[in-house]
């Protein structure tokens, strides 16, 4: 791509290999690491589902029981593995025994690792064909129907009640959307489980759970039918259980998960240690699925401003996609996060924004980029609001953004009536119909305001990224580098979850999602 922007790609280059060097030294800890929630989400993928008379799920129950009698380092599917082969039971069947007391699955005759991986692969193998089926069935859709070129409308539904957001989720598609967030309700990624069946009650958001996924995609397939488009379904995989949900989008053919290798440790003050390891499972999964993961930088600018941190915001997208391709996961799928988040009072804010949107776009030539409405500076003035989301419906037009998070009139006010997301899809649709072609006719100034500042943010970036190559991530965070935010390597939540693998752990679904035939 050329460089409108007449960015130094050389110094970017330079910026990404600090960024590569952060990701593989964090790396070096992700691999002699696991957690409770990657052996949970071990169990989910061997097909383990449902809960005891508790409510209770039951994956957390086969890790509890192997993590007290001490063999969480080689792992669920080891243990697993080993009662398939004792018993002939299937993964599920010995799940009820251990809910139940009739089965300790680390007092059970320990079986040779060679018989204990082949009693597991049948089952391995089949959750890959079945995400791999999934995969398909979505690249049939899209083959069917075509994919849109330009930017994908993406709003979001949050009643609480999945039933409630079936509805204006195929509301808001018949109108024009093309992908469909189903917030999560506030709390959920500080619970160290995943909640079961549908769920009808939720503060801010909708519980993430299966059934509500497979409710969901089973509601957008059918609008996509009538409406002739596939519609694509997002949900959230941060927070402490962070592979185990990307486990049950893959199985449901979620196509976007929100994804950040950081966010959780900022933003919910989940451990920096769990979170690393965490997120690469997760990636692993997502990867593999096909799934679009979002990144978490716009959130820096909620918190942090938007001028004087924008290479934050930079250097945290270069982290980001290193720490992606390590899990295997392609540029193609990595939906880099930024935002329309400057002082509208700031004279030439919206040169400033162009300027970072582009120099994303650039600097991201494959990446899927998710671009972020004003919400920092929005006051309850509608008119207002809405003028304000048409400039950045225009930059995400002019500067060719793929994943386009529609602002609301009424942000800052209440959750967006129906009519209010009828309205900003319509203002999406004219800007971006009447001004389709305009980023291809347009060049920018040699030396002017917009070059200047993506030269500066650049400089800033990797100046950034270079200290903290040297510093490491862990004590970068601990200083509050990204978004004026300091956490301590062992504080937060989730740290109890971390464990050194033993030399014989194995985690069966690495290496065939990983693997690229």
């Amino acid at each position: 791509m050329e460089s409108k922007l007449n960015l130094d790609f050389k110094k970017v280059e330079k910026a990404r290999n600090y960024a590569k060097n952060i990701a593989l030294e964090s790396q070096e800890f992700i691999e002699k690491h696991t957690t409770t929630t990657v052996e949970r989400a071990v169990c989910r993928l061997l097909g383990i589902d449902g809960v005891d008379a508790f409510g209770v799920p039951l994956a957390n129950l086969v890790v509890e029981n192997i993590s007290k009698g001490g063999g969480l380092p080689l792992g669920a599917a080891y243990f697993i593995g080993n009662a398939m082969a004792e018993t002939s039971l299937t993964p599920q069947e010995i799940a009820e025994k251990v809910s139940k007391g009739e089965l300790d699955l680390t007092k059970i005759k320990q079986e040779d690792i060679f018989n204990i991986k082949l009693a597991i692969k049948p089952i391995v193998d089949n959750t890959i064909e079945r995400i791999k089926n999934n995969k398909a069935e979505r690249e049939a859709y899209l083959e069917k129907y075509g994919d849109k070129s330009g930017p994908l409308i993406y709003v979001i539904v949050a009643t609480g009640n999945i039933y409630e957001d079936i509805i204006q989720a195929k509301a808001a598609a018949k109108q024009g959307a093309d992908v469909i967030a189903v917030i999560r309700t506030t709390g959920q990624s500080l619970l160290d489980y995943v909640p079961y069946g549908a769920t009808v009650e939720g503060f801010g958001g909708t519980f993430a759970t299966q059934e509500n996924f497979r409710l969901m995609r089973k509601a957008l397939d059918e609008v996509g039918e009538e409406c002739g488009r596939y519609i694509r379904l997002c949900n959230y995989c941060s927070g402490l259980c962070m592979p185990e949900i990307a486990a049950l989008g893959a199985v449901e053919r979620l196509d976007v998960m929100l994804n950040d290798a950081l966010y959780g440790i900022l933003f919910r003050d989940i451990n920096m240690k769990r979170t690393m390891i965490d997120q690469f499972f997760s990636r692993v999964i997502n990867g593999f699925a096909g799934v679009i993961i979002n990144t978490g930088e716009d959130n820096y600018l909620t918190t942090a401003d938007a001028v004087e941190e924008a290479h934050t915001v930079l250097a945290s997208q270069l982290i980001n996609e290193q720490f992606a391709l390590l899990a295997g996961l392609p540029e193609e799928q990595m939906g880099l996060g930024h935002a329309f988040e400057i002082n509208p009072d700031l004279k030439n804010g919206f040169l400033y924004e162009l300027a970072q949107a582009q120099m994303a776009r650039e600097i991201f030539p494959k990446a899927p980029l998710k671009y972020m409405p004003p919400t920092k500076f929005m006051t309850g003035n509608i008119f207002k609001g809405h003028v304000q989301d048409a400039l950045f419906n225009m930059i995400t037009v002019m500067t060719s953004q793929r994943i386009h998070l529609l602002g609301m009139l009424t942000e800052a006010i209440h959750t967006p009536f129906m009519s209010d997301r009828a309205l900003a899809i319509e203002n999406a649709n004219y800007i971006g119909n009447t001004m389709a072609d305009l980023g291809d006719e347009i060049t920018f100034k040699k030396d002017g305001i917009m070059d200047k500042r993506a030269e500066e943010v650049v400089d800033k970036a990797c100046a950034l990224l270079e200290e903290i190559q040297e510093e490491g991530l862990f004590k970068t965070l601990e200083k509050g580098i990204f978004a004026g935010i300091k956490r301590p390597i062992n504080g937060g939540k989730g740290l109890d979850g971390v464990i050194e693998k033993h030399e014989s752990y194995f985690n069966p679904f690495i290496q065939p999602m990983m693997r690229r035939d």
